[in-house]
């Protein structure tokens, strides 16, 4: 492009920012983001931006309501500067998994966000397996939408899976475990599984062969991990030889570290669109960077490139 790339960090998830401007060859723009005593949050850039292809790099993961506010008054400050355009990098979305109206006087979460983002005025977004594709037709600017799977595949093939079966957590996620499966030569089981309140899964029955098999759980996040273990639990008890599970959103929340540990789970793979802290990060767990992706589908979209290959 004839205008200057610019990277912005967010403070939700800065390693993943500076590895993202190491791979592009840049460097983070000077933003300082502190908060007043009241808790009010206050964003100040400190050069030059005009005309300039800025890319805001945001998850909105816990606090979410700071992260997400951080990002609209960091686009704001960007717009008021006159810069060229403004792309939101938001590796992880939250309020995503409220994206409809499962019972009477709800809100559908995840639309309205969009909608409070758009408000000031964004360009487009970029951001990484949206926990329902439906999200980006919440917005009424381009979307990016990138898969981890990638990522997943390439450290899965590398670890040389004996029989190895891909396996869907829930009914929803089986589209996800297919394209997986296929891309590593697996075979595939389901979870049927059900949930009589939120953050509490009972598991039922493993649909398919798992016996003597290394299983894969894959999902799109570990919230509180009451799924995964459960699922680990009954494919050891369907005679699975190793469980691990991949998922690309660290969650992690509540009492999820402790079940981990205590499951029988081997080993429990994810991307880093989340920061996760060094007390989270036990033996079990194993963090792979999705800063390259991103950085390649900053670099396309600032040269105005197709980035669909990057979907695999």
């Amino acid at each position: 492009m004839s205008y200057e790339l610019l990277l912005i960090s967010g403070n939700s998830n800065r390693p993943l920012a500076e590895e993202i401007a190491k791979y592009l060859n840049q460097r983070l723009a000077d933003v300082v983001i502190k908060k007043f005593s009241d808790g009010e949050i206050s964003v100040k850039i400190n050069e030059n931006i005009r005309g300039k292809d800025v890319f805001i790099i945001q998850p909105t993961s816990a606090p979410a309501n700071d992260h997400i506010m951080e990002l609209l008054l960091t686009i704001d400050a960007v717009r008021r500067a006159s810069a060229k355009r403004i792309t939101a990098v938001i590796p992880y979305y939250g309020y995503g998994r409220q994206d409809r109206k499962p019972e009477p006087r709800v809100p559908i979460s995840a639309r309205l966000v969009a909608d409070i983002i758009q408000v000031t005025g964004l360009d487009r977004v970029l951001t990484v397996d949206l926990h329902a594709d439906q999200i980006q037709g919440f917005f009424h600017i381009p979307v990016d939408n990138l898969y981890a799977a990638p990522v997943f595949i390439q450290y899965l093939k590398e670890s040389h899976f004996s029989e190895p079966v891909v396996v869907s957590p829930d009914s929803g996620g089986v589209e996800r475990a297919r394209y997986l499966a296929r891309h590593i030569n697996a075979g595939l089981a389901i979870i049927d599984k059900r949930r009589p309140q939120a953050n509490v899964a009972e598991i039922m029955n493993v649909i398919g062969d798992v016996e003597g098999k290394e299983c894969i759980l894959y999902d799109d996040m570990i919230d509180t991990a009451g799924t995964i273990t459960k699922a680990a639990k009954a494919l050891k008890d369907n005679g699975a030889k190793r469980v691990i599970a991949c998922a690309t959103h660290p969650v992690l929340s509540g009492p999820a570290i402790q079940r981990i540990e205590e499951s029988v789970l081997d080993e429990v793979i994810f991307s880093n669109t989340i920061y996760l802290p060094e007390e989270k990060r036990i033996r079990k767990i194993k963090i792979l960077s999705i800063a390259k992706l991103i950085g390649e589908a900053i670099r396309r979209i600032h040269n105005e490139e197709s980035v669909s290959s990057l979907f695999l």
